[in-house]
C-alpha cells in the first residue's frame, strides 16, 4: 500500500526557506574585472556588468530547491540608454538654450524643469522595474508586470507634494501606497501579484528613527536661538559642534537600521496569489556594512591624498615641495596623474560598493527570508510579454537606476 504524505486542514502548511549560494570571491573577481572594464570602455561595459551582476545573484538564489534565472542582456540595456539619451539629450540643450536667452528667469525656470526629471524619474523607475521582472525566471515561468508607468509618475508626485510640509512623516504611508500599485500589476504568470504592508506597520516599526533624523538635522540649528530665550541652555549651545559630530557618527546607524526595517517590512509585505513572504531580518543587521563601506571610503581617500603627494615628489622633488605648489597647479602631467588616481577611486568606490551593499545585503536579505504556501506556484501558466529596456535606459540616464 502507497504511503501518501499529507498537511492537515487545520494545520498551516510547511514554510520554505530562501537559499543563497553565491560565493563572495567570485562576486568580487566579477566587479573588479567589470570595473577594469568600464575604465578600458569609457564606461560602457557597465550594462553588461549590470547583467553578469544580476545573472550571478538570481542564479545563486534558491527557493524549494529550485533557483530563479535572469536573462536580460547587456545590449539591451545599451539599446535602451541611447534611445532614452536621444529624448533626454534635446531635453537638456532645449533647457540650456532658454536659460541663455531668458538668463534672469533661468532660476525660475529650474523649478519646473527638477518637477518634470522628478516625475519622469519616477516613470523610468517604473518601466525599469518592468523590464527586471520579464527578465526574471523561476521554474521555467517569467514574471511579468503591466500598469501604466505615467499613473505611477503621477501617485508617486501627489505623495511627493506631502513630504516637505510633514518633514518626512509621510513616508511610511507614500512607500505602502506606491508598492501596492506596482504589486497589483505584478506576475508570476498567472498569479497576480499584491502588496499587503501598511504604512501604519511601517511608521509604529521606525518612527524613532524618523525622530532621530530630525533631531539631527535641526539640532545644531535650534540651540542658539533657544539659548537666547532660555538662560539655563547656553552651555549647551556652547557644545553645538560636538553634538553636530555625535549626530554625524550616528547617521550610517541611524540609515542602516532604518533600511533594514523597511526591508523586513516591504519583504513580509509581498504576495503572488496564495504565496506569501516574510523576512526576520534583524535591525542591526545592516548597520556594520554601512560602517565597513565609510570604513573603506576613509582608506581609499587617504590613499589617493598619497598617491596625490607621491606624485608631486616624482615631478618636482620631495625637498622642493613646499616652493613648488604653484607651480604644480597648471603641470599637464600633474593634471593626468590626478586623472588617473580620480579614475581609480571611482572605479575603486563603485567595487566596495557592489561588495558591500549590493551582495552582502542581498545575502543578508534571503538568508532571512521564508517563502509559506509555495505550493500554490505549482500549476501556474506562462503569461505576459517581454518589456524593452527603454524604461531602464531613462533610469541610467537620470542616474536614478536602481538593481
Amino acid at each position: 500500500m502507497n504511503q501518501m504524505s499529507f498537511v492537515p486542514a487545520h494545520q498551516a502548511p510547511p514554510s520554505t526557506p530562501v537559499s543563497f549560494s553565491g560565493d563572495r570571491g567570485e562576486f568580487r573577481w566579477l566587479v573588479e574585472r567589470g570595473a577594469g572594464l568600464e575604465l578600458i570602455t569609457a564606461g560602457f561595459y557597465r550594462f553588461w556588468l549590470a547583467t553578469d551582476i544580476r545573472r550571478h545573484l538570481w542564479s545563486h538564489t534558491s527557493v524549494d530547491g529550485d533557483a530563479a534565472e535572469y536573462t536580460g542582456r547587456g545590449r539591451e540595456l545599451l539599446i535602451g540608454f541611447l534611445f532614452a539619451l536621444a529624448i533626454l539629450v534635446p531635453i537638456y540643450l532645449a533647457y540650456f538654450i532658454v536659460g541663455l536667452e531668458v538668463e534672469r528667469f533661468k532660476a525660475f525656470a529650474s523649478f519646473p524643469l527638477f518637477l518634470f526629471f522628478y516625475v519622469f524619474g519616477q516613470f523610468a523607475i517604473y518601466r525599469a522595474r518592468r523590464y527586471r521582472l520579464t527578465r526574471t525566471v523561476w521554474r521555467g515561468v517569467r514574471f511579468w508586470m503591466d500598469g501604466s508607468g505615467w499613473a505611477y509618475a503621477a501617485r508617486a508626485a501627489l505623495w511627493g507634494l506631502l513630504m516637505l510640509p510633514t518633514l518626512g512623516l509621510i513616508l511610511p504611508w507614500r512607500e505602502a501606497a506606491l508598492e501596492r500599485y506596482k504589486m497589483r500589476h505584478c506576475y508570476y504568470g498567472d498569479l497576480p501579484g499584491s502588496f499587503e504592508g501598511r504604512g501604519w506597520e511601517l511608521f509604529k516599526r521606525g518612527w524613532w528613527l524618523w525622530l532621530l533624523a530630525v533631531l539631527s538635522a535641526v539640532m545644531p540649528f535650534m540651540l542658539w536661538p533657544l539659548a537666547k530665550i532660555v538662560p539655563g541652555m547656553l552651555p549647551i549651545a556652547k557644545i553645538a559642534p560636538f553634538i553636530s559630530l555625535v549626530l554625524l557618527l550616528a547617521a550610517p546607524f541611524i540609515y542602516g537600521v532604518f533600511k533594514a526595517v523597511e526591508w523586513r517590512w516591504w519583504l513580509s509585505g509581498i504576495r503572488f496569489g496564495d504565496v506569501r513572504f516574510e523576512s526576520g531580518l534583524l535591525r542591526g543587521a545592516l548597520v556594520g556594512l554601512y560602517w565597513k563601506v565609510i570604513g573603506w571610503f576613509l582608506l581609499i581617500l587617504v590613499l589617493f591624498a598619497t598617491y596625490l603627494f607621491a606624485c608631486a615628489g616624482l615631478l618636482v622633488g620631495i625637498s622642493d615641495l613646499s616652493s613648488a605648489a604653484a607651480s604644480l597647479r597648471g603641470s599637464v602631467p600633474m593634471i593626468v596623474l590626478a586623472a588617473v588616481g580620480y579614475l581609480a577611486i571611482i572605479l575603486a568606490v563603485n567595487v566596495v560598493m557592489r561588495v558591500y551593499l549590493l551582495r552582502d545585503v542581498w545575502a543578508r536579505l534571503m538568508a532571512s527570508t521564508t517563502v509559506h504556501n509555495i505550493e500554490a506556484a505549482a500549476n501556474v501558466s506562462a503569461r505576459g510579454e517581454l518589456a524593452n529596456a527603454l524604461g531602464e535606459g531613462f533610469a541610467d540616464g537620470l542616474d536614478i537606476a536602481g538593481f
